[in-house]
């Protein structure tokens, strides 16, 4: 169940396939504490249907999955998630227009934080607060 007074964030896509390709490190682990009263995950629709995309590649699919699998358990993030929609855009403002997509989500959303492997791709979104 989303708590709404939680923390707020959004999980880059990297993250979720950190997660499907092993059990032992933290992006596993921190998808393993979903739902918890630590944090709500912010989700806009672009960012949902990229999960989807990127989970669903055979090579982002745990041994023994299917494209099915994936789309289960981006299903289950969602209903875990506050559906943020998204009035003003940003962009360009990354390097990455995906970037951008996720820089949008955590501004929409309030969030202070993207959780991502990929920090470098998101070097000067500390000037809006992220």
């Amino acid at each position: 169940m989303k708590n709404p007074i939680s923390k707020r964030i959004v999980l880059d896509t990297s993250v979720l396939v950190s997660a499907s390709r092993s059990r032992q490190g933290a992006s596993f682990a921190l998808l393993s504490k979903i739902p918890t009263p630590d944090f709500t995950i912010c989700l806009s629709v672009g960012l949902y249907s990229e999960w989807l995309e990127v989970l669903s590649r055979p090579e982002n699919l745990p041994p023994g999955s299917t494209s099915k699998d994936a789309e289960g358990f981006v299903r289950y993030l969602a209903s875990q998630a506050h559906l943020q929609q998204i009035h003003f855009l940003w962009r360009p403002f990354l390097v990455d227009s995906d970037d951008d997509m996720v820089l949008e989500l955590a501004l929409a959303a309030g969030c202070e934080h993207i959780i991502t492997h990929n920090v470098a791709d998101f070097r000067g979104s500390e000037r809006l607060g992220v």
